[in-house]
This record gives C-alpha cells, sequence and structure tokens, in this order.
C-alpha cells in the first residue's frame, strides 16, 4: 500500500503569521493603553463639560428668582410708603403681576384689624389667568389666613425667604412656590406678609427651554419623560434632562409632572434600589456641589431599566432647593468608543497591510530554504548528488547551504564506510551466534538426563544477557556419585565465554580422577589465578552427592549458597572462601550435608536475586525463599516445576525491563531406593 504523502506548511506562511501575531498583540496593548489614557482625559474633559453645563442652567434659574426676589423687595418699599391708603394696595399688586411675567399671582395678608374700615382681615391679591388675563379680588372681612402656619412663621420672619411649594387654586390647579416678605410699618413693626408665587408649571417649562438653548448643537436631546420612549419612538438612551429638588428631597420640577410635589428622590432611589443613587441624593439635599467632590463623571452612575446614567447636582442661590441634571453614560463614553472603533478599523487596515507586504518579502526571503529542503528530500532518498541551490548573499542560509553540501559530501563517505561496517558486523554477529550454539552445547541439554535412574531428578536452564555469557552448570555420575557445578564468570560477552568454557572443560577432567569437592576445586583456581592477566575471577559452587548414602559433600569459591527443600526451606550452610582465580594459594574447605529423600537441592547465580525491574529494585533473596516455600506447599518443588514457577516469579516482577546479567538455575532432587 502506498504511503500517504504528508500535507507541507510551508514556513513563510507561518513565519508571517508568527510576525503579524506579534504586531497584533504589541498595538493591541499600546491601542489598550492609548484607550485607557484617552478614557481619563475624556472623563475629566466630561467633568469639566458637564458641570459647566449644569451651571449654566444653574444660572438661568437664579437670576429667575433673583427677578422674583428684587421685584418682591421693590414692591415691598412701595407697599410700606402707601399703608395709610389701603384702597392703593390692590393696584400695586396687579401691577407687579403685569409687569413681571415669572410671578403668577400675589397677595398681601394684613394682621388682624390693621384696617378697621376693612375688617379684621384684609388680603388684596392679583392673579395672572391661563388667557394672561390679570384679575385681583379681596379677602375683606374672611380670617381664613390669621392662623394658618405660614403666615405666623412669616410674622416672625426678619427677612424674605421662599416658602413651602403649593398647589393653587383658579381656573386650573398648578403647583406654586411662594416667595414671602414681612412688610414693617415706620416703627419697624412688621403688619402684613407680601407672598409672590412663582409658578412651578412655568417654571418646568423654564427648564425645558433653557435645556434646548443649551443642547441645541449637542447630540444629546434633553429628555421629556424619562419613564418612557418618545411618540416618535426614538430611544432614550441618549436622552439627558434636569430637575430640582428641595432640602427634603421632594421633586420641585421633573420631566414627570406626577411626581411633583408628591415624591422624592430617595423614593425612586429605593425604587431602583441603588446604593448610589441614595449616596448622590444624599450629596445633593444637603446642598453640596458634585463638582466638589472626588467623584469623577463616569463615577457618579446609577442604572435606570438596564441602562446607566450619572447625576450631576449643584444648589441654587437664593433658595434652599438643588438642581439635578442625569446624563446618559453613553453620551459621556460616546467619544472613547467611537475612539476604539478607530483604532480597531486601523489596526484591521494596518495588519492587512503588513500581512501582505510580510508575506511577500518572506516568501522572497524563504526560497532558498525552500530549495533546500527539495534537495534534503533527494539525499533522503539517497541522491547524494542532489544539485543545491545557488544563493548570492553571504548569510545565514548561504552558511546553511555550505553546511549541506559539506553533510552530502560526508553522507557519501559514511555511506561506503557503513558498507563495511555493515558487512563486518554481519560475519561478528555469525561468529557470535556461532559461539553461543558452541557454548550451549557445552551444557546438559537433555532432560530428564538419566530416565532410567529413579533415585535422582535434574533439571537446570541458562538464559545468557547477550548472544554468550559467563554462566556455566554441569553435572555427571561416576562411581555412584553425582558430581555437579554451578558458576558465574566476571564480566559478560565474549571473554567471560571463553573463562566459562575454560572452567566447565577443567572441571570435568579433574573430577574424572579426583572425588572431593575442595581438592576439585582447588586444582581449578591453580590452573585459572596462572597467567590470570585480565583479572578476571569465577563464583562457583561444586558437590558431590553419594546416591546410596544421600551425603552431599560440597566446597563453595565464593558462590550464593543454595537452598534445600525438603521438610522445610533453608540455605546450605556455606563456608566464605574466595571465587577462583584470585589467589592461587587459597586454601577451600569442604563440607557436608546429609539430604533426605525426595529434597530438592536448588541452585542459582546471582542473576536471579539481582535481577531488577524498571525502578532498579533487586528480586532479592527473600522472594526467591517465598516462591521455594510457596512450591514445597503446593508439592511443585520437582527440578523443572520449581525452576519453572522461579522463572515465572523472575519475569512477572522484572515487566518490560532490560535482562541485565545471565540467568542461571539448577535444580536436583534426591530419591532413595
Amino acid at each position: 500500500m502506498k504511503e500517504k504523502k504528508k500535507k507541507t506548511h510551508s514556513f513563510a506562511k507561518r513565519l508571517t503569521w508568527r510576525v503579524v501575531l506579534a504586531l497584533l498583540i504589541t498595538m493591541s496593548l499600546a491601542s489598550y493603553f492609548i484607550c485607557r489614557m484617552s478614557m481619563t482625559l475624556i472623563e475629566l474633559e466630561s467633568d469639566i463639560l458637564y458641570h459647566g453645563l449644569l451651571n449654566n442652567t444653574r444660572e438661568s434659574l437664579q437670576r429667575v428668582f433673583s427677578d422674583v426676589h428684587v421685584a418682591a423687595v421693590n414692591n415691598a418699599y412701595e407697599i410700606e410708603a402707601n399703608l395709610p391708603h389701603p384702597d392703593r394696595m390692590q393696584a400695586i399688586m396687579e401691577r407687579m403681576v403685569s409687569q413681571n411675567p415669572y410671578i403668577r399671582s400675589c397677595g398681601i395678608s394684613f394682621v388682624k384689624g390693621y384696617y378697621p374700615q376693612k375688617g379684621d382681615s384684609y388680603q388684596p391679591y392679583a392673579c395672572r389667568q391661563d388667557s394672561g388675563t390679570v384679575i385681583t379680588r379681596g379677602n375683606q372681612g374672611k380670617q381664613d389666613y390669621l392662623n394658618a402656619e405660614w403666615f405666623v412663621e412669616a410674622l416672625k420672619s426678619k427677612e424674605g425667604y421662599w416658602g413651602k411649594p403649593f398647589f393653587a387654586g383658579g381656573d386650573s390647579l398648578q403647583p406654586v412656590v411662594p416667595y414671602i416678605m414681612p412688610i414693617r410699618d415706620r416703627q419697624g413693626v412688621v403688619v402684613a406678609v407680601m407672598g409672590a408665587d412663582l409658578s412651578l408649571t412655568w417654571l418646568q417649562d423654564e427648564l425645558e427651554r433653557i435645556q434646548q438653548r443649551t443642547f441645541k448643537n449637542n447630540i444629546i436631546e434633553p429628555d421629556k419623560n424619562w419613564d418612557e420612549d418618545d411618540k416618535h419612538g426614538r430611544d432614550r438612551n441618549m436622552h439627558l434632562f434636569a430637575f430640582v429638588t428641595d432640602r427634603a428631597g421632594t421633586y420641585i420640577t421633573f420631566p414627570d409632572k406626577s411626581r411633583i410635589l408628591h415624591d422624592n428622590i430617595f423614593n425612586t432611589a429605593k425604587e431602583l434600589r441603588d446604593t448610589t443613587l441614595r449616596v448622590l441624593a444624599q450629596e445633593m439635599t444637603a446642598g453640596k456641589n458634585s463638582a466638589n467632590n472626588e467623584f469623577m463623571v463616569s463615577e457618579k452612575v446609577f442604572s435606570y431599566k438596564d441602562r446607566d446614567y450619572c447625576l450631576l447636582y449643584a444648589p441654587i442661590d437664593f433658595t434652599n432647593w438643588s438642581i439635578g441634571m442625569v446624563i446618559p453614560s453613553l453620551a459621556i463614553n460616546m467619544i472613547g468608543y467611537a475612539l476604539m472603533v478607530i483604532l480597531i478599523v486601523l489596526i484591521v487596515l494596518a495588519l492587512l497591510v503588513l500581512f501582505v507586504v510580510c508575506r511577500i518579502t518572506i516568501r522572497r526571503t524563504a526560497k532558498p530554504l525552500t530549495q533546500l529542503a527539495e534537495s534534503a528530500h533527494e539525499v533522503a532518498k539517497g541522491h547524494f548528488d542532489a544539485p543545491l541551490p545557488v544563493i548570492k548573499h553571504n548569510d545565514e542560509i548561504s552558511h546553511l547551504r555550505d553546511s549541506f553540501q559539506q553533510m552530502q559530501e560526508s553522507l557519501t563517505l559514511y555511506v561506503d564506510e557503513l558498507k563495511l561496517t555493515t558487512a563486518a558486523k554481519v560475519a561478528i554477529e555469525s561468529e557470535l551466534k556461532i559461539a553461543h550454539d558452541i557454548q550451549m552445547s557445552m551444557l546438559p541439554k537433555t532432560f530428564p538426563p538419566y530416565p532410567e535412574r529413579h533415585d535422582i531428578d535434574i533439571f537446570g536452564m541458562l538464559t545468557p544477557a547477550k548472544g554468550v555469557g559467563g554462566d556455566l552448570f554441569d553435572f555427571y555420575i561416576r562411581d555412584e556419585r553425582l558430581f555437579f557445578c554451578i558458576g558465574d564468570v566476571s564480566g559478560k560477552g565474549v571473554p567471560a565465554s571463553l573463562v566459562m568454557a575454560v572452567t566447565r572443560a577443567l572441571f570435568r577432567n579433574v573430577s574424572n580422577h579426583e572425588a572431593q569437592a575442595n581438592i576439585i576445586m582447588q586444582e581449578l583456581n591453580t590452573s585459572l589465578a596462572d597467567n590470570n592477566d585480565n583479572n578476571m575471577f569465577v563464583t562457583l559452587f561444586i558437590g558431590v552427592l553419594h546416591l546410596k548414602t544421600g551425603l552431599l559433600e560440597y566446597c563453595n569459591a565464593g558462590h550464593d549458597a543454595p537452598l534445600l527443600l525438603g521438610r522445610k526451606v533453608g540455605w546450605l550452610p556455606c563456608d566464605s572462601n574466595l571465587p577462583l582465580g584470585v589467589e592461587s594459594s587459597w586454601q577451600f574447605t569442604l563440607q557436608k550435608e546429609a539430604i533426605d529423600t525426595e529434597t530438592t537441592i536448588f541452585l542459582f547465580t546471582d542473576g536471579l536475586n539481582e535481577a531488577e525491574d524498571f525502578n532498579h529494585a533487586q528480586f532479592g533473596e527473600e522472594r526467591v525463599l517465598k516462591v521455594a516455600e510457596a512450591a514445597l506447599s503446593e508439592n511443585s518443588h520437582q527440578p523443572q516445576m520449581l525452576i519453572k514457577q522461579m522463572e515465572r516469579a523472575v519475569h512477572d516482577f522484572v515487566g518490560g525491563a532490560e535482562q541485565s546479567d545471565d540467568l542461571t538455575m539448577l535444580a536436583i532432587q534426591f530419591f532413595e531406593e
């Protein structure tokens, strides 16, 4: 099946995207900081702008209140001059209303019996109707105002002041606010109270006219109804309105006329559940100016119908009122939003231009790399003479091209050498295979080795860590005695295998004419120690088992002690002797042990107990002992079953870890005839 060709990703395209991405991140961060700084400057500018608009509106209202105040003061002088002429009072009131368009009505309330001829009470009064006609009336003989709270308080006043708003009667019920001023005679005694009523409806209309003039050329439109969109369905999100409250927060003017004198700003804050508006309302009714506190315009924000508004406020001179101006947050931030949109558009356009420029430039610059990649592909196919591109510039790509040319030459030389090396390696591997076969042929490989005998059962195995190894085991029967050995040569590979072959041959030769294990060991040690220039040594265990009596004579040369599996499992006692080949004059000791019938002698090399897993933990003698005990308890301690069970245990422990040493095991079970 033909291999599917991998999709090639362009280096130039990837580099272009990375450059553009880096520029995008850099420009975005720069734009972010520019926008933040711009928004801060816009907030400062907005704070100045909208407080200026608020102050203009406040000054327009203050002029109205000032005109009413001045008119009241001027007419008070005329009233005091004409106190001896009560019939002139009505004309003064009529003239005051006619000449001052801000005053809806005006009246004088005299103290009880001031004019005896007029009765106990006298209250000349003039009022402008909705049609514009000024009417007058007297209140001679009526006493409904003499005990009124406002009249009693006014008599105690030393100067004029603005009273509480109320709904005045007439041809229509309208809210008004009176300017109350005491009238004194020549002795300075208060004899009457003059009240000039300013129509709050007029004040509402005047406030809207001021807003219309103030915002005529502004994108923000003054709002006439905060609660609803206008009759044309336009969104009120960009509208602005102003209102007036007294010190209690009661609305003196408000876009929703039903709230005038019936509701206050604290109720509005409660309805909206907005703590910011409640705090701003407290500041406003306390007579403070929002321009003098630490809040910016964008921080005086409250929410209404999922929209954010800013509240600015300032006290109105000559009164105990404050004017508030509600500005949509969108209007304040609109310039900032527009700036962000412009920056985003400019960033996108700049990135598009940069992408095109970078794409063309990088593709031209990276063209030699593409040619080198094609040449490398040909080299990978084995065409070491593939042509390389000609590069005119002396840069990194040119150096890469020269290095690639040197690589081609080196590869050609290397392949030639590799062919020779491979041929030599094949020959060596073939020779190692032959050496392995020869080594294995030297060891017993037929099991059971003595099928005609019923007094002995033997099984052994050797697994080298490499092609050839240094472990050995051997056994044979002579004169009703079983001669056997197991050993481990220091090192691995071919040198160890040669020493192993020599040791095994010496064992056979010496044991053919010598029956004592220590004498056999002594002669092997003398032979191996002579001319041992490589300082190699062998750990060896030699045993001679008398098959008629079960007596085991043995000698150990630095090897691991065997296990005995009979009535119980235990280690065969072994003296500490040096390995073979270390000291030629070493005297080895002979040991004896009586072997019970059906007892198994288990011998092994350190490839068993020192086998390691991936974490370099060793199998250990404790696990060897536990496997042997389990085999004995299951009555499966026959040589072949025991070795197979031990082999499975060590393989399960090691897992997939590479074998680090030769593994050799030999088991001998004795039976009495």
